[in-house]
C-alpha cells in the first residue's frame, strides 16, 4: 500500500513571476537589488493649443530631455475609461431633478454621453517617469552579498534617486506640466490594476491594514 506523503501548504506562487519584491514609501523595490521611484505626469490638450504654444512646448520638452544626466523611463498607459460611475452619477440627477426642463436635458445629455461611447472608445491615458536605481550604485561587495538589508538598499536608493527627481520635477514645472511623485498607496494600486486589468482603476483599502497572503490547499 502506497503512502501518501504529507503535503505542505500551497503559498502564492505568482509572486515569484513578478519583479516587484516591495514598496516602501515612495520607492519601489525590485528583485536583485534594483529601485525606482515613479513619477505622475498630467496630461496637456496639446491641439487646443495655438501654434506658438505648441512649438514652445515642444522646444522646452526637447530640452528637457537632452539636460537629463541620468537614464529615465517613459511610459504611457492606454486602456479603456469606464464611465459607468459618471453615467450613474447622472441617474441619480436626473431622478432627484424637479425640474422637468432640466430633468429633459440631463436625460439627452445621458443619452449623448451613451451614444459617444457606444460609437467610439474613449481612452484614458496616464503619462509616467521613471527614474531606475541600480544595484552597481551599492558597490561591488554589496551586489554580491546576499544578506544585505531591504532598509539599506531603501536608504540608498533614496540617495541616490531623490536629487533626481527633484531636479526633474523642477524641470517638469518649467514647461507647465503638473507632476506628483507616487507613494505607496498610490504605486501599490497602479501596479495592483496594471496584473488585474477587469479590476477597472480599483482603489484599494490603506495598505498598512494588508497582511502577507497565503495560500493553503
Amino acid at each position: 500500500m502506497a503512502v501518501q506523503k504529507p503535503t505542505s501548504p500551497v503559498k502564492a506562487s505568482t509572486q515569484h513571476f513578478l519583479e516587484i519584491e516591495a514598496v516602501k514609501d515612495d520607492i519601489l523595490l525590485l528583485k536583485d537589488h534594483f529601485a525606482a521611484t515613479i513619477i505622475e505626469v498630467g496630461a496637456v490638450n496639446f491641439w487646443l493649443l495655438s501654434q506658438e504654444e505648441q512649438s514652445a512646448i515642444i522646444y522646452a520638452y526637447g530640452n528637457l530631455l537632452n539636460s537629463l544626466s541620468f537614464p529615465v523611463q517613459i511610459l504611457i498607459l492606454s486602456k479603456r475609461m469606464d464611465i459607468s460611475s459618471y453615467l450613474d452619477y447622472l441617474t441619480i440627477k436626473i431622478n432627484n431633478q424637479h425640474s422637468e426642463t432640466l430633468r429633459k436635458r440631463l436625460v439627452s445629455y445621458q443619452e449623448f454621453i451613451k451614444n459617444i461611447v457606444k460609437k467610439t472608445s474613449v481612452l484614458e491615458k496616464r503619462f509616467f517617469f521613471v527614474i531606475p536605481f541600480s544595484p552597481l550604485e551599492l558597490g561591488v561587495t554589496a551586489v554580491s552579498s546576499k544578506n544585505i538589508s531591504t532598509e539599506y538598499i531603501v536608504s540608498r536608493a533614496k540617495t541616490s534617486l531623490y536629487p533626481k527627481r527633484d531636479h526633474l520635477l523642477r524641470l517638469l514645472g518649467n514647461i507647465g506640466l503638473k507632476a506628483t511623485v507616487l507613494q505607496q498607496q498610490a504605486l501599490t494600486e497602479l501596479f495592483y490594476n496594471l496584473y488585474n486589468p477587469s479590476a477597472t482603476g480599483r482603489q484599494l483599502a490603506p495598505i498598512e491594514n494588508y497582511t502577507e497572503v497565503v495560500l493553503t490547499s
